[in-house]
């Protein structure tokens, strides 16, 4: 058995000592490690995914409402410079966990995901609590994008003239459609969707850039003059410094909701081509992401808007998610330029179509790896010819039926708290990523595998996990600090936000509850120790399918037939 190891362009193969005669087997530490996790006709994924289609896939998992609009309420709540620190903050802890995952995904690149990685290395009971909350997560935001999307179009067509569940099932149907037609097809559609994401989010930061110079039609240089007047940080439940402080803390929640998501490069690994070389790419590329299209962005819109502009009050209090609600359209109207909401109006409605059906494709593989892992019924790891878990995304799709809740208007207050729900689920699930990391790596320490025979380590080690862990956890803990700061009533009293409350830890205990309930109905099962975590089964057959696939490709590259020159010529290098 033996592990690739990449030195240059991905052809070396260094061969690692394996505990294991032959085969399969599962003989690491003697222990069972549960169901086998190798392919067979019935149950497998196609790898169909390119190198170009999975950097481009990892760019819009970072790109959505979240920062075109999102950034807007964290702009008025707290300051320019409150954004800018929580953005860089947790900024740096998405890559700490893209960096742990990525370390795992290129040693293991197994269908059954992160979920996966969680059950082997860590408990199996862990990685039974993890895909579901990752699933919980994905079946209520793929319908919260059908509806943000419905809510988009009404931007052209009154909610009065036609009901928005006419497009939700449109949007439905379109994406189920997309869902069913292969990895290959996803793959491509996803490409395209997400370059447009690229295009338009560097298209507004070039255009900011020029107002902030000074080149719009008001001529005016702004420079830092809102870091002045009206400030950089602005105060929230209180004066002085705590005020700021608290202001601050509140956009930390907001950052995370924005950066939710960029994990989904852990989903993809299971059909992905040459995994131990597109995902390192995919992962070392999303530093620059963080740093050009969040910190450069809520840079550029802070000295682009003041927080106390009433037109981005007015914008954050409409609750919408179309182009009204845009700081960037605030910033251009302030500089004198109208006429472009309708065009960026447009480009949010490919955002959240592109969030929708990534999203049901996550929530697809997700509950399909926990059926590959046992956790869940096996029809749902069947697949089709071309590789589709159809059970599970016909489920996943029927769930996501209930966007059309927001037929009514008094249900779209439901999709807010969904929202905050989402956002927990999330850090449980960056949370259990970088705890699988640290019993990952102490257990390939204990048993002999060395930094240089891997394909890709985290760069800061485990003290970036440990440090990106604490963090999620105080994060998680009180990110709805402000349910516990009472606020006067009309009658003079004071009210206790118990909705928000409820939403926004039930995760929590959901969470804890599943760990201990699995322990509790499988009693015999233990979590691994450093020396029987199981770090070999199944990784004998995706190194022999590695190596084929390198052989075909330089096969191919000899042969004079090297696809895709146009893209690594003139874009890939880019992205």
């Amino acid at each position: 058995m033996g592990l690739i190891h990449r030195k240059d362009a991905g052809t070396s193969v260094a061969r690692l000592p394996s505990p294991q005669s032959s085969g399969d087997e599962k003989v690491v530490g003697g222990a069972d490690h549960g169901p086998d996790i190798l392919d067979s006709p019935e149950t497998g994924l196609h790898r169909g995914l390119r190198s170009r289609q999975i950097t481009m896939i990892a760019i819009g998992g970072a790109i959505g409402t979240g920062l075109i609009i999102g950034t807007g309420s964290s702009l008025a709540k707290a300051g320019p410079l409150s954004i800018l620190i929580s953005y860089s903050i947790v900024g740096f802890i998405v890559y700490m966990v893209m960096c742990a995952l990525g370390e795992m995904a290129t040693y293991l690149p197994i269908q059954s995901g992160f979920t996966g990685y969680a059950a082997r290395f860590c408990d199996p009971a862990l990685g039974f609590s993890l895909g579901y909350t990752y699933w919980f997560k994905y079946i209520i935001v793929t319908p919260n994008q059908l509806t943000a999307a419905a809510l988009v179009i009404q931007y052209w067509v009154p909610r009065e003239k036609v009901n928005p569940g006419v497009f939700i099932a449109v949007f439905l149907v379109a994406i189920v459609l997309i869902n069913y037609l292969g990895i290959k097809f996803f793959g491509e559609i996803e490409f395209w969707l997400s370059s447009i994401k690229v295009l338009t989010i560097v298209g507004l930061l070039i255009l900011s850039l020029v107002l902030v110079l000074g080149g719009g039609p008001d001529h005016d240089r702004k420079g830092f003059r809102y870091w002045k007047n009206p400030g950089a940080m602005k105060t929230l439940y209180g004066t002085g410094d705590t005020g700021r402080f608290l202001g601050l803390w509140s956009t930390f929640v907001t950052a995370t909701f924005a950066y939710l998501g960029t994990e989904l490069v852990g989903v993809t690994v299971g059909e992905a081509q040459n995994p131990r070389r597109v995902i390192p790419r995919a992962i070392k590329l999303t530093f620059w992401r963080i740093v050009v299209f969040y910190v450069l962005s809520v840079l550029l819109i802070g000295m682009l808007v003041p927080y106390n502009s009433p037109r981005l009050a007015f914008a954050t209090k409409k609750a919408t998610t179309g182009a009204s609600a845009s700081p960037f359209v605030v910033a251009m109207i302030e500089s004198g330029i109208s006429g472009l909401p309708g065009f960026l109006n447009a480009c949010i409605l490919i955002f959240v179509f592109s969030a929708a059906n990534s999203d049901l494709y996550i929530a697809t593989r997700t509950l399909y790896g926990l059926a590959k892992e046992g956790n869940s019924a096996r029809i749902f790891a069947r697949t089709d010819r071309r590789g589709v878990p159809i059970y599970a995304l016909g489920l996943s799709a029927a769930i996501a039926c209930i966007a059309f809740l927001n037929v009514a208007d008094d249900s779209r207050k439901v999709f807010t708290y969904f929202v905050n729900l989402v956002t927990i689920f999330g850090l449980l699930t960056w949370i259990s990523i970088l705890v699988t990391h640290i019993y990952f790596v102490k257990a390939r320490r204990a048993q002999g595998i060395e930094k240089h025979q891997l394909a890709y380590t985290a760069p800061f080690g485990l003290y970036g996990t440990y440090f990106a862990l604490v963090f999620c956890i105080v994060i998680a803990i009180f990110k709805n600090f402000d349910v516990f700061i009472h606020v006067p009533d009309r009658e003079g009293g004071e009210n206790f936000d118990y909705v928000n409350f409820i939403t926004g830890y039930l995760g929590i205990p959901l969470y804890l509850g599943m760990i201990f309930g699995y322990k509790l109905l499988n009693p015999k099962t233990k979590g691994w120790t450093p020396m029987t975590a199981d770090l070999y089964s199944g990784k004998a057959a995706i190194d022999r399918e590695e190596e084929e696939f390198l052989a075909n490709k330089a096969a191919k590259q000899s042969g004079g037939k090297s696809g895709g020159w146009f893209y690594r010529t003139f874009i890939g290098w880019l992205l």
